[in-house]
């Protein structure tokens, strides 16, 4: 017999304005158009990346920017949503908690929660906002054949999602039932969402009165995919109710199929990885591979990419001489190894991200006076 699992309908769900939230994104937000912070010993390779990522749009090969959810939370979103809207960037990824904390700014214009506090008392991700509207928008996304990304980048963007009537939805899955149903799985997934908690039919309004903040509603605007790659029980939104780990396994897989689909078109593209010391490395090694079978197929393959990592950690070993030994702490950075396992070109820029993205920008800018 199956071991017990706990029903979630037991959890004490509380709203979102009774959490004490460290950060305002009115208060932190990164103004692009700024002068950046002084930093000299990344010139060189703000200079190199830049020219390369411009080479690469020339050539229309993919310009991909992975990033971890600080990246979101510290208020560095105002410059990915600038470098999309030059078009130096043709697809950003992160993980459950960047959309997470995207999308709390957006909605409810603060995010952070106290960890420590909070899981000590059982409310830690507990809030009912966050939970119901991201599952419930990726659910609703999944029915139209969308990604976890998109789904969130629709909610915030139309400022709301539309229910479908339930009867409709049965009628829809009798037909599928006797035939072959397209998203027949997201369809019953999402009636019984409907169904139990008694969600009306119509319009959902959901105002998003910080919206001009996300990453993900400005990359829905500009039709350029935000994609999602997350972890079942990674995220708060899995201690909510309405969390379903089909609907979100699907969102997050149709991501990952979208990510191929930009890693195929990355030979003499660029590849950034900011921030993202487990994601980034993990899905992109996949995603290359995926995309070397097919193209290996007609004679091709994957090749001229360079890949710019940028974390704060230090590494004591010089890659450019091979992988380190496994007695080495380095061998163990994942973001580093990773990424040098995969050809091309790879640099490590060691500085702080919203500095790194910052100087970035401005010498883009420079160089398109």
């Amino acid at each position: 017999m199956p071991y017990p699992t706990v029903d979630p309908d037991r959890l004490k769900i509380r709203p979102l304005k009774m959490r004490r939230s460290k950060t305002s994104i009115e208060d932190i937000a990164l103004d692009p158009d700024s002068p950046p912070v002084p930093a000299p010993d990344i010139q060189e390779a703000i200079l190199e990346v830049a020219e390369r990522l411009l080479r690469a749009k020339g050539r229309n090969a993919s310009v991909i920017l992975a990033f971890g959810a600080h990246l979101v939370k510290n208020g560095a979103g105002p410059i990915l949503i600038k470098l999309m809207e030059n078009g130096w960037i043709t697809h950003l990824a992160t993980q459950g908690a960047g959309s997470i904390h995207d999308w709390e700014f957006a909605y409810h214009g603060r995010t952070e929660e106290d960890v420590r506090a909070n899981v000590a008392d059982g409310t830690f991700g507990t809030w009912d906002e966050t939970g119901k509207y991201i599952n419930l928008a990726v659910q609703v996304g999944a029915v139209k054949g969308l990604g976890y990304g998109e789904s969130i980048g629709a909610l915030i963007h139309h400022e709301g999602l539309e229910i479908p009537d339930s009867d409709k939805l049965n009628k829809e899955l009798l037909k599928g039932l006797t035939g072959r149903g397209k998203f027949l799985q997201a369809k019953l997934e999402l009636l019984e969402t409907i169904k139990r908690y008694h969600l009306k039919n119509g319009f959902l309004k959901l105002p998003h009165p910080f919206q001009k903040y996300s990453i993900f509603a400005n990359g829905y605007r500009l039709k350029i995919p935000v994609t999602v790659h997350p972890g079942i029980g990674y995220d708060i939104i899995y201690n909510h109710p309405f969390a379903n780990g089909g609907a979100l396994g699907r969102g997050g897989h149709i991501d990952f199929r979208i990510l191929v689909n930009s890693v195929s078109n990355l030979s003499d593209g660029i590849f950034l990885s900011i921030g993202s010391a487990i994601m980034a490395p993990q899905v992109f090694e996949k995603a290359l591979s995926f995309a070397n079978n097919i193209k290996l197929q007609t004679g091709g393959r994957i090749s001229g990419f360079y890949i710019l990592i940028n974390d704060i950690q230090k590494s004591l070993w010089n890659w450019e001489g091979g992988e380190p030994p496994r007695n080495s702490p380095d061998y163990y950075l994942r973001f580093l190894k990773s990424f040098y396992r995969m050809g091309g070109t790879t640099r490590y820029v060691t500085e702080d991200n919203r500095v790194f993205l910052h100087h970035l920008y401005w010498k883009l800018k420079e160089f398109m006076k």
